[in-house]
C-alpha cells in the first residue's frame, strides 16, 4: 500500500510558475514509477508527465512540454512537477499516482495509486 499527498497549489498569474510536490509513504518509493494527471471541470483526467523508477526516463503531454518538469527524490519519497510559463487553460486538479508497472505510460489504469489532488488555477 502506497499513501500520495500532493501539495504546492494554489492562485497564480498567467506566465507564472508553481512547484507541485507528492510525498509517497508506505512501500518502497523507488520501486513505483511515477505520474501526475489532471482534470479540469468537466473534462476528463489527463495525463501530464510520468518518471520511471530511477529518474532517467521521463515524459510529458504535448501540451506541457518545455514548460513542465517532473522530477523525483527517492531518497526523500517525493516527487515533484516544476510548472513554468503557466497558461489560464493548465487549470485543473493535480494528481500524482504510482504505478508497479516498469512502463506505466500515459495511461490512468496502469498507476495502482492515487493522491487526494491539488488544485492549481490560473488567472488571465
Amino acid at each position: 500500500q502506497v499513501q500520495l499527498v500532493e501539495s504546492g497549489g494554489g492562485l497564480v498569474q498567467a506566465g507564472g510558475s508553481l512547484r507541485l510536490s507528492c510525498a509517497a509513504s508506505g512501500r518502497s518509493f523507488s520501486s513505483y514509477a511515477m505520474g501526475w494527471f489532471r482534470q479540469a471541470p468537466g473534462k476528463e483526467r489527463e495525463f501530464v508527465a510520468g518518471i520511471s523508477r530511477s529518474g532517467g526516463s521521463y515524459f510529458y503531454a504535448d501540451s506541457v512540454k518545455g514548460r513542465f518538469t517532473i522530477s523525483r527524490d527517492n531518497a526523500k519519497n517525493t516527487v515533484y512537477l516544476q510548472m513554468n510559463s503557466l497558461k489560464p487553460e493548465d487549470t485543473a486538479v493535480y494528481y500524482c499516482a504510482a504505478s508497479s508497472k516498469i512502463t506505466a505510460g500515459i495511461w490512468g489504469y496502469n498507476y495502482d495509486y492515487w493522491g487526494q489532488g491539488t488544485q492549481v488555477t490560473v488567472s488571465s
